[in-house]
Formats: C-alpha cells, structure tokens, sequence
C-alpha cells in the first residue's frame, strides 16, 4: 500500500504479481488503495486494466464511476485487446473520439450496437463520410430503422447521394418518409425517385399531387413511360404532364384516344389556340358527340370564333346545342357596342364642355376693365381711391390710351 502511491513504482508491483498469478491479490491491493489521500491516475488506470483482463464484470462500473480519473488511451488499449467493445465505445465519446466510437459499433455491431446510442454519436461525428457509412450499415443490418435514422441527420446529408446510394440497391421504399421529408427543397433525385415509387405502387393520386407541386424533374421522359401504361389514370396523368410542357396536341391525342372529354376540352383551353380550339370542335362534331360539341362552347368560349359555331351548327343539324353559345356572344356584342357608344358620347361631352369653358375664358378675358382694383392718381396732385367711368376722364380733358382702355395712371 505504501509502494503504489509512487507512480514509478507502481508498474514494477503489477508485473511482479502478474508474473507470480496472483491476480485477484493485485486487485484487492488496488482497490484498496484507490480510497488512499494519495491516489493518483495511475492506480485507477491500472485497475481499469485488471479489470479488462481478469474481471470484466466490473469493468463498466469502473470506468462509469472514474472515467474522468483515468489515462483513456492506456485503458482503452486494454479494451480493445480483450474485447470489451462495449466500454471502448464508452471511452471514445468521454474522450471526444466520437468518429471512432462509430466506428467500432459498426464493427462490432453484435456485442455494441444499439440504436438509440448510434443516434446519439452521430450527431456529434466530425467526418462526414461516416454519414453515408451508417447508412450503408444500416441498410445491411438494419433497414426498418433506416428512416429514423436519416430524418435526424436530413439537415446534415448530401440528399442525392443518399438516393444514390439506396437506388443502387433497390430499396428506394424504405426510405419513403425520409423523401417526403426532405420533398421540400425540390431536388430532381428526391422527386423523381418518389415518382418512381408512386408508379410502382400504383398510386395515381400521390404521384399527381406529386408532380403539381414539385415539377423539377424530367417531365417528359415520365410523361413518355406513362402514355402506354395498363392504367388509365397514370395515361392521364402523361396527358397532363404533356399539358404542362406546352405539348398540348399530344395531350389531347391521348386524351380522345382515352375518350377523357373534358381533359381534352380544358387542355384545349389553356392553349389558348384559336386553330387547336375549333380543330377540337370539328373532332366532336365528326364524332356525332353533340353534348361534348355545347360543352366544349362553354369551355373554349374565348377562343371559338361565332361565324365557325355558326357554320358547323347549321350544317350538321345542331342549332340547338350552338343556341346557348350564340345568344351570349350576341349579349356580349352588345354590351360592348354599348361601352364604346357610352365612352364615344364622354368624349363628345367632355370636348364640348372644354370648348365651351375655353371660350368663356376668352371673353371674361376680353371684357374686363384692367383698372379694376388699382388706384387712380390724379395729375392734380389728388389720389382717386375709386375707379372713375371713362366719361370723367373725357370731361376732365385727358384722352384715353389707344385702344380706348385707360391704365392704371389715368393716363
């Protein structure tokens, strides 16, 4: 008891008992002494170690208890050449080795893994290359907890190569809720691999949703691996794609060949093509389709001109169906014949008003007498304080400017 408080000392003492066998005696010794005023890190280190080789069961305890007393990387040598993965990972994260710490749960997943304290490292990992490590580990070992795990680390991760990596080994459906999470930020890889998903699902109301609110993807080549799919809806949906990208003759051909009416007709409205709109028109009256033809008035009634309804109604028979179309237009015509008479009469009036108001200027201009308001002086050494009719300015002898308007001075 009193050679082990000598640091140099000490390993001269653990030798020699080791070297005798006398292992549980060495123990007892330490252990003892640990509890001494003049303990140091050595004695607790070394103890660490016995444990590791002779007594395992409780090695944990011991290094939960002093782990801020010992040399970690003496000890955690000991652990790792006697196995004890369990208390090297402890040692790592008390020692802000967290990159390692990982590392050994991954390589020894069997005797250390557990998932709560995976998450709990790898938030706290330095190298971000381990990132995609655990998610291969997690895909071999683990999958059905691959999505808990990618969702705490989505503000750290590359979401392209996570998709990469798990495309490569077809397993896209296992992280579905991590790519409706991270579905946000619009990244091609993220939406197209969900699309891809939704297509293999066959479900026709999420990939629609889908594509609606997060186009940055290859609409075309998914509208071109749609247009012959077993499923009419996913043809719609190609339909609408096409509608989308501006190819609207393309829509509307799978459109009609689906029989999707009112597909056609909208398309043929956000066109706004007056040659797709009447070719439309022309299509359902060859087709005998009576209802879609008064339909199809009402939807494309922007771009369909009267005088071509007018033509194909009288000549296949259908005045009826045209009617509705013809009596609005025929109201329309004349509320605007209406608007422009009324804006053509203010003008008028406004122009009259201007003249008249003009000319009635010019002559409050002309007939005023410019004396009115100044005062008058008088040669006779007298200021006149009111304006005198012109008579008086006669009679007093003094002729009045050219013009016969007197100024301001009586002169």
């Amino acid at each position: 008891m009193h050679i082990i408080v000598y640091m140099d000392h000490l390993m001269d003492l653990v030798q020699h008992y080791e070297r005798l066998g006398y292992f549980q005696e060495l123990i007892s010794v330490l252990e003892q002494g640990i509890n001494l005023e003049r303990s140091h890190q050595g004695m607790y280190t070394q103890l660490g170690v016995l444990y590791a080789k002779y007594k395992e069961e409780k090695l944990m305890e011991h290094i939960k208890l002093f782990w801020s007393r010992l040399n970690i990387p003496t000890l955690l040598v000991a652990c790792q050449q006697n196995l004890h993965w369990n208390e090297a990972v402890f040692l790592y994260t008390h020692y802000d080795q967290f990159d390692n710490a990982l590392s050994t749960i991954m390589e020894h997943s069997a005797e250390c893994w557990k998932h709560s304290l995976f998450k709990e490292i790898i938030l706290q990992v330095s190298n971000t290359e381990i990132y995609y490590r655990a998610l291969q580990f997690y895909l071999q070992e683990h999958p059905l907890l691959l999505n808990d795990l990618l969702l705490d680390l989505a503000a750290k991760l590359d979401h392209n190569r996570v998709v990469d990596i798990v495309d490569r080994v077809d397993h896209i459906p296992l992280i579905e809720k991590y790519l409706l999470h991270v579905q946000r930020e619009n990244l091609s890889s993220v939406n197209e691999a969900l699309n891809s998903l939704y297509v293999k699902t066959e479900n026709y109301k999420a990939l629609r949703n889908s594509i609606d609110a997060f186009g940055h993807f290859d609409q075309i080549a998914l509208a071109q691996s749609l247009e012959n799919h077993e499923l009419m809806e996913f043809r719609r949906i190609a339909a609408h794609l096409y509608k989308l990208n501006k190819r609207y003759e393309r829509s509307m051909e799978l459109s009609k060949k689906d029989g999707l009416w009112a597909d056609a007709m909208q398309t043929a409205a956000d066109s706004n093509d007056v040659p797709l709109a009447e070719g439309l028109l022309q299509y359902f009256v060859a087709q005998k389709q009576e209802e879609c033809f008064s339909a199809c008035l009402y939807t494309c009634y922007e771009l369909i001109r009267p005088d071509v309804v007018l033509e194909l109604a009288w000549r296949n028979g259908l005045m009826d169906f045209a009617m509705p179309f013809m009596i609005q237009t025929f109201r329309e015509y004349h509320d605007n014949l209406a608007e422009l008479r009324k804006k053509f009469d203010d003008k008028e009036k406004e122009a009259a008003d201007a003249a008249a108001a003009a000319q009635k200027a010019k002559e409050e201009q002309g007939g005023a007498d410019p004396n009115m308001g100044m005062g008058m002086y008088n040669p006779m050494g007298q200021t006149m304080l009111a304006i005198a009719a012109p008579g008086q300015y006669m009679q007093a002898g003094y002729g009045a400017p050219m013009g016969g308007q007197m100024n301001g001075y009586g002169y």
